[in-house]
């Protein structure tokens, strides 16, 4: 996981800045867990923590951190599909106590855009007045679906997805088309997210469903291969389906009508698929149906 070609430019200012006193107490780190946006976060919490401030592997608080339980480290995740405010509150609680290893006292949170409006403004008087040696860490898959208010008081760290020629060379010796990482990367989450579903079973089942999605759109009719497709797989489905939409603009040869109207339709899914994520249950079947009769119409 340390090995992330993409990371270093991001990790190496860090070191510069604290060498130099310069670290904010407030970072936002736009970048998707799957792209490795949680393993950057650990990096920086190893070396804000290390007495030689170089994550050295071999001081006190790099064995403590090691074995987990170092005491002046944070981490908040999603309960369910939010952030609460009794956990933010909780968590500010902690990071009022002095730190017990005399160092920073650092706080992580995971894919921070879940956090719901309350726990965001639960949050901002730490991040306005956060305490002398106090680190916090924002990492997020989606930063603009944090408040403004909450990304006005960090400093946005200068990080980006890996490129397309990135994810080739540190997938070597397994090799990927362009056309192949265009749908696997943005579905399943990034390139650590690709890795980990080439060495199981997770990439074969989702090449196979956009088959079969892509099927659906011609044939005009749901592939009946969709119609026992499991809960968690609905949101794989949106996106392939969202992915098939353009690729078939890029293969050409429509009217500007057309064109336009397929991006519309491919834009419908993602919003659809965003909306979905907050409700309890999904008919995704009739959904599905609708886009692959809305798509025929455009052909006929």
């Amino acid at each position: 996981m340390s090995s992330l070609p993409w990371l270093q430019p991001a990790l190496q200012q860090f070191y510069q800045q604290q060498q130099a006193g310069r670290l904010a107490h407030a970072l936002l780190l736009p970048l998707t867990v799957g792209d490795g946006g949680v393993v950057l976060a650990e990096q920086y919490v190893a070396a804000a923590l290390c007495e030689q401030r170089n994550a050295c592997g071999m001081c006190r608080s790099c064995k403590l951190l090691q074995a987990g339980n170092h005491p002046d480290v944070h981490w908040l995740k999603a309960d369910g599909n939010q952030i609460k405010v009794e956990q933010v509150r909780e968590l500010c609680q902690s990071l009022t106590a002095t730190a017990q290893q005399g160092g920073y006292r650092v706080a992580v949170i995971e894919q921070s855009e879940r956090m719901n409006t309350a726990a965001a403004n639960a949050l901002l008087k730490t991040l306005e007045e956060p305490g002398k040696n106090t680190l916090l860490i924002l990492q997020t898959d989606i930063s603009s679906s944090l408040l403004p208010t909450i990304t006005s008081r960090c400093q946005r760290v200068a990080v980006s997805s890996p490129s397309t020629a990135q994810v080739q060379q540190w997938l070597a010796p397994q090799t990927l088309s362009d056309d192949i990482l265009a749908w696997a990367l943005p579905t399943l989450g990034g390139a650590l997210a690709l890795r980990d579903a080439l060495q199981s079973d997770r990439f074969a089942a989702l090449a196979k469903l956009k088959d079969d999605i892509e099927h659906s759109f011609i044939s005009g009719h749901v592939d009946p291969q969709l119609a026992d497709i499991k809960e968690d797989s609905i949101f794989d489905a949106l996106s392939l389906s969202y992915r098939v939409l353009l690729q078939q603009m890029r293969v050409g040869g429509k009217d500007a009508f057309v064109m336009n109207a397929i991006a519309a339709l491919a834009e419908r899914i993602m919003r659809d698929s965003q909306q979905l994520r907050r409700m309890p249950t999904v008919n995704y079947l009739a959904l599905m149906q609708s886009y692959v009769l809305d798509y025929n119409r455009l052909k006929n």
